[in-house]
C-alpha cells in the first residue's frame, strides 16, 4: 500500500511535505518517467516556491529536462502536458485544502494522472535513484505563455459570437487562487460583463476557504442576488473544482454543475459517459436520455483520466464539479466548464437549464478520522451495512456504496484529509437526510 500516494497525488503539511522529502519524491518521480522531459508548474500557496525549488532540483538531479510553467492553474498545467507533448508533470498543488497544506499532484505524458496503486512503484525508488553525472545536467527552461495558449484553445471550440451578442453579466469568485490568472481574461475576451471578489492571489486564503462550498461561497450568493447577474462562479484553489450559483442565487452544486455538462456536451455529440460512484444518478439519467452509457470508477480523477484514456468517453466529471473535457485534456477543467455553461446561458436561464436536469437531493458530511482508524471504520460500516441486507459494493480499499431502492449512500476514507467523507441522494431531502445521519453516527462511534 502506498505511504505517501493519496487519491491524487500527494498532500500534506510542511512537516511532511517539506524540502528533502520533495527533492527525494521529485528524484524519484524523474526516474519512474526515464529521465525525460518533465513539466513543473505550482499554485500560489506560501510554501510553493520552496517546493517548486527542491522538485527542479530533484528532477535535474535525476537528469531530466526541465520546463517550468510558472504558477498557473491545474487545468493549464494539464492541457500544457498535452501540447508540449512532455513525458510528465509535477504539480505543486493541495488544490481545495487549507493553506498549510500543499502538495504534488503527478501526471503522465498520456495525461493520466497518477494514482496511489501507481504511486506504490514510485516510492519504491525513493533514495534509490543514480543519480546524473556533472556533464548531464540539463538547464531549467521556462515557458510563460501557458494561460494565453489555454485560452486560445478553449475559445477554438467555444461559439464566441454567442456570448459577444449576449453579453452576459457574471460574478466571478475567484477563491484568492489561481483562477485569477486565466478565468477574469477569458470571459471578458469572450464578451461577458464581469465582476470580481476575492480577486487576487493570496496564499492565505483570507476571503474565504478554497472549497466552493456552499457556506464558503454566501458573500457570492448575496452579490448575485443584489445585483441580478446572471450566474455566478466559484472555483476552488488550482481551478480544477467549479460551482455556480444561479441568476435566482441558489446554490447548484457540484453534482448538478456536472450532469449539466453532460447534457451539453451529448447535446453535441454522443459517446460514453465516465463518472464516479459518488457523484449523483441525475449524470446516468442524462445520459440514459440519449442513449449513452455511463461507466462508473473509483472516486478519483485518475482512475476516471485512466478510464477515458483507454475508451470512447466524450466527457467525465465528479461529484465536486470537476469536469473532463477530453478534446482539451484529461485533467478536470473548472476554467472552460465555466465557459461552456457561460456560453449556455446565452440561449437561456442557468435556472431553466437545471430544470432539465432529473431531481435528486444530496446531503455530504464528513466525520474527522485518523489515518489509522480509516480502516477500522469502513471495517465497521461494511459489518452494519452488509448485516441488514440489500446492495453493498467496496470500491477498492476505501470505499463502500449502499444501493436501495430510490437512494444510496456512499463511505468513503478521504485520500487528501484525514477524515471519512459520507454523501447520501434519494429522491427525498428527508431519506437523504436520514441515510447521512444513520453513517456519520456510525463513523463517529467508530472513528
Amino acid at each position: 500500500m502506498a505511504k505517501y500516494f493519496g487519491t491524487n497525488g500527494i498532500r500534506g503539511t510542511l512537516e511532511d511535505v517539506g524540502p528533502a522529502f520533495a527533492l527525494q519524491a521529485a528524484q524519484a518521480i524523474g526516474a519512474h518517467f526515464k529521465c525525460g522531459r518533465m513539466l513543473v508548474a505550482r499554485d500560489h500557496r506560501l510554501t510553493g516556491e520552496l517546493l517548486r525549488n527542491a522538485v527542479v532540483a530533484g528532477l535535474q538531479s535525476a537528469g531530466c529536462e526541465v520546463i517550468d510553467l510558472g504558477i498557473t492553474t491545474s487545468p493549464t498545467a494539464e492541457f500544457m502536458l498535452g501540447k508540449m507533448k512532455a513525458d510528465g508533470l509535477i504539480i505543486i498543488t493541495a488544490s481545495h485544502n487549507p493553506p498549510e497544506y500543499n502538495g504534488l499532484k503527478v501526471v503522465d505524458g498520456k495525461g493520466i494522472s497518477v494514482s496511489k496503486e501507481r504511486g506504490e512503484e514510485i516510492e519504491k525508488l525513493f533514495g534509490n535513484v543514480k543519480l546524473a553525472d556533472f556533464g548531464s545536467i540539463k538547464p531549467v527552461q521556462g515557458h510563460g505563455t501557458s494561460a494565453r495558449e489555454h485560452m486560445d484553445a478553449m475559445k477554438a471550440l467555444l461559439h464566441p459570437d454567442r456570448i459577444a451578442k449576449r453579453k452576459p453579466f457574471i460574478i466571478l469568485d475567484l477563491g484568492n487562487g489561481t483562477t485569477a490568472t486565466i478565468a477574469p481574461q477569458l470571459l471578458k475576451e469572450l464578451g461577458c460583463k464581469i465582476l470580481t471578489i476575492n480577486s487576487h492571489m493570496d496564499g492565505h486564503f483570507p476571503g474565504r476557504p478554497s472549497e466552493p462550498l456552499e457556506q464558503n461561497i454566501q458573500e457570492l450568493i448575496r452579490m448575485v442576488k443584489e445585483t441580478k447577474a446572471d450566474c455566478g462562479i466559484a472555483w476552488d484553489g488550482d481551478g480544477d473544482r467549479i460551482v455556480f450559483v444561479d441568476e435566482k442565487g441558489n446554490f447548484v452544486v457540484g453534482d448538478k454543475v456536472c450532469a449539466l455538462s453532460v447534457l451539453l456536451k451529448l447535446k453535441e455529440k454522443n459517446g460514453d459517459v465516465v463518472t464516479t460512484v459518488a457523484t449523483s444518478k441525475a449524470v446516468e439519467d442524462v445520459a440514459s436520455k440519449f442513449g449513452c452509457k455511463t461507466i462508473y470508477t473509483r472516486v478519483g480523477a485518475p482512475y476516471m483520466s485512466d478510464v477515458m484514456a483507454n475508451g470512447k468517453a466524450v466527457i467525465g466529471g465528479e461529484e465536486v464539479g470537476g469536469v473532463i473535457w477530453p478534446e482539451l485534456s484529461l485533467a478536470k477543467d473548472g476554467i472552460f466548464t465555466a465557459a461552456k455553461i457561460v456560453e449556455a446561458i446565452c440561449e437561456k436561464p442557468l435556472s431553466a437549464w437545471l430544470k432539465e436536469i432529473p431531481a435528486y437531493y444530496n446531503v455530504k458530511t464528513r466525520v474527522e478520522c485518523s489515518e489509522k482508524r480509516k480502516k477500522a471504520v469502513l471495517d465497521g460500516v461494511w459489518d452494519h451495512a452488509t448485516s441488514k441486507g440489500g446492495r453493498v459494493i467496496r470500491h477498492g480499499d476505501d470505499a463502500i456504496r449502499i444501493d436501495q431502492v430510490d437512494s444510496w449512500v456512499i463511505i468513503r476514507a478521504s485520500g487528501t484529509e484525514p477524515c471519512i467523507r459520507i454523501f447520501g441522494e434519494a429522491k427525498s431531502k428527508d431519506k437523504a437526510e436520514a441515510l447521512v445521519k444513520e453513517y456519520e453516527k456510525l463513523a463517529r462511534s467508530l472513528a
